[in-house]
């Protein structure tokens, strides 16, 4: 017969069973844990994406104020030759100078959009050269280098002019005039592009300095999200560890339920095989049927034959044996 716990009976597997849950309960905190982790860490990787992008559209912007930059400043550097040029012609009035006088403003516009052009058709050879790209696209670098190209050679007798200031030496004092008169308008235009240069160089420096905010920025998230990655993979170790024990505390329990049932089920069929009659038992039955082959009578209930030739139904006759063997059916030999 089988035996249910009772109420107040505990539970063998109870201390397994709680060391188990509590396991159990560790690796689903740590896995929400480990989750969380990844999930800031992908976070701070969109966030690492966005500003890499803005540090690329931001460096595209320096290209083009650098190339500006480099225009200012060669102009700067041409006034002050010339300058420097019509100074020595001063101390030297038996030197001949180079060109003659232009006009102002258009000197000015001429020299500031020939150094510009010079400087882009210097930056687009060197990209075209080092970076590397569609067919497409290299076509259309090539046109407008060409394109520049014409156009410096068309302000080249302009600029040539321009950097020419020619005197008459006959007359000294007039000559004297004429270069000083040149040499003040050179020193004037080289401060002039000396201070335009440095209003761009002080933009510039701004936007490098904004550059490097992104860099520093990016390279920043980009930590944050390798660390946040590095500790979910050490959690999610930790979880691969546990999980040795939680699997090997499940195998125990489970060996252990096998082992009561299977103590049970042995038990409760000793008990049924020993409650088992004798109309029941196989054993019985093929002691009967090796009692009436050998002796060629049955006994029953541990009657001898002596005891039943002495009963009452014995010395009434034979009629309850017949009875009986009637009842027994017919037992074939084999």
């Amino acid at each position: 017969m089988r035996r249910f716990p009772n109420d107040g009976e505990k539970n063998p597997d109870a201390d397994q069973l709680e060391e188990l849950r509590s396991m159990e309960a560790r690796v689903r905190k740590m896995r929400d844990n480990r989750n969380s982790l990844r999930e800031q860490g992908k976070a701070l990787a969109k966030k690492r994406d966005a500003v890499q992008e803005q540090y690329r559209e931001h460096r595209e912007k320096l290209q083009e104020m650098k190339a500006e930059l480099d225009a200012i400043q060669a102009e700067r550097n041409m006034f002050r030759a010339k300058r420097d040029a019509i100074n020595a012609q001063l101390k030297d009035l038996f030197s001949q100078a180079k060109g003659r006088r232009g006009e102002h403003g258009e000197r000015k516009s001429a020299t500031a959009e020939y150094s510009h052009l010079m400087s882009q058709i210097n930056n687009l050879e060197e990209q075209f050269e080092t970076t590397s790209s569609s067919t497409k696209k290299e076509k259309e670098t090539m046109e407008r280098i060409k394109r520049m190209k014409n156009r410096v050679r068309e302000l080249e007798p302009e600029v040539e002019k321009f950097e020419m200031v020619a005197v008459d030496l006959s007359n000294i004092d007039e000559a004297i005039n004429t270069l000083k008169a040149e040499s003040d308008d050179a020193h004037n235009s080289f401060v002039d592009a000396l201070k335009r240069a440095d209003e761009k160089w002080n933009e510039f420096k701004e936007q490098l300095n904004h550059r490097d905010f992104l860099k520093a920025e990016g390279d920043r998230h980009h930590s944050e999200s390798v660390e946040f990655h590095e500790k979910a993979n050490a959690v999610h170790e930790k979880i691969d560890q546990l999980m040795v024990d939680v699997n090997k505390a499940r195998e125990q329990l489970n060996m252990a339920k096998e082992e009561r049932k299977s103590w049970l089920t042995d038990h409760n069929k000793a008990v049924k095989a020993e409650m088992k009659s004798g109309a029941e038992s196989d054993e019985v039955a093929d002691m009967l049927v090796n009692s009436l082959l050998n002796n060629g009578e049955l006994v029953f209930g541990g009657v001898g034959r002596d005891d039943a030739s002495n009963s009452p139904t014995a010395r009434k006759g034979g009629s309850s044996k017949k009875k009986n063997m009637r009842r027994m059916g017919p037992i074939r030999r084999k």
